[in-house]
């Protein structure tokens, strides 16, 4: 099945009551255990690449890799850009085959905002590729996106953003964020904000971007075998599925990616100090990579089934 876009995800999953999820990808490793899991729960994907990710491994070695994994499944697959900040990495991706691309100026004020969000729409959907921009700021750092401090959504402000921009999805902040450090004290997510948007927006696709939870088995693991990631504490699932059966058609999900894969590793490591073949700690770290993503489809997003 060749690469497809988010439309008919994103309709099948707002009505459906249930959310694909975006996985961010920077290696082989990665996209299997991702690729793995949709396959054998049936749902449909997003691998989505930042910057960072295109800064590591160079975009030509990615759309490889992901070619690779659309020959090899069966599920609808869409290619996303995170993230993107300028016209010309949007550009750029439109023209390199992603179906889908963010351009997140939310950092910039309304006006500029709509005017740069209007015109990556323009030259995408000129090219069949869909666009996702951002209303608000979430707070956090994770690679090159860094915010110390957010600000929710203004639902007086959605509805005109829509209009003016064309845009085909929508990231919005009600408390979600970046990395693995969400919350200080007890997490909580403005649920009244995303019923207030979907009122004014009815029957379109929400996303949520800083969605990982953050495990705790993954910290345990991690800290245990050497690490220090104490602290990390990240969106409860429960939260999760609930904003997947109200607008939210799309949940990105990175951290626990890398929590998964590092938590393995570190095990694999200490467990066996004359391993030196990476094939060997790898290849664990790909089994919990496609566990952790299929625990996430089932119990969280509910898109299994949904291919």
């Amino acid at each position: 099945m060749p690469l497809v876009t988010t439309t008919e995800m994103f309709k099948k999953a707002y009505h459906g009551g249930y959310a694909i999820g975006a996985f961010n990808v920077n290696n082989m490793e990665t996209i299997q255990g991702i690729v793995e899991a949709g396959e054998e729960t049936k749902s449909p994907l997003i691998l989505q690449v930042s910057k960072g990710a295109r800064d590591y491994a160079n975009m030509v070695y990615l759309k490889k890799l992901v070619e690779a994994a659309v020959l090899t499944s069966s599920v609808p697959i869409a290619l996303h850009l995170d993230h993107g900040d300028t016209f010309e990495i949007c550009k750029q991706c439109v023209d390199d085959g992603f179906t889908s691309v963010m351009i997140d100026a939310s950092k910039l004020p309304f006006e500029e905002n709509i005017a740069l969000s209007k015109r990556v729409v323009e030259y995408a959907h000129d090219h069949g590729v869909v666009v996702e921009a951002e209303l608000g700021k979430l707070a956090g750092v994770e690679e090159h996106v860094s915010n110390k401090y957010g600000s929710y959504t203004n639902p007086a402000e959605v509805q005109e953003f829509v209009e003016k921009t064309g845009v085909d999805s929508l990231a919005i902040a009600i408390g979600t964020s970046h990395g693995a450090y969400k919350f200080k004290g007890e997490p909580k997510l403005r649920f009244d904000i995303l019923e207030e948007i979907q009122q004014l927006i009815p029957d379109f696709p929400i996303v949520l971007h800083g969605s990982s939870s953050v495990p705790k088995a993954f910290v345990d693991m991690i800290n245990s075998y050497g690490g220090n990631v104490a602290g990390a504490q990240g969106v409860p699932e429960e939260m999760l599925r609930k904003a997947a059966t109200m607008s939210v058609c799309k949940i990105n999900i990175d951290t626990d990616i890398r929590l998964a894969c590092t938590a393995e590793i570190r095990k694999h490591l200490t467990e066996y100090p004359d391993h030196f073949d990476p094939r060997q700690y790898l290849k664990p770290a790909r089994a919990a990579i496609k566990e952790m993503v299929k625990h996430k489809i089932i119990n969280v997003l509910g898109s299994d089934g949904k291919a």
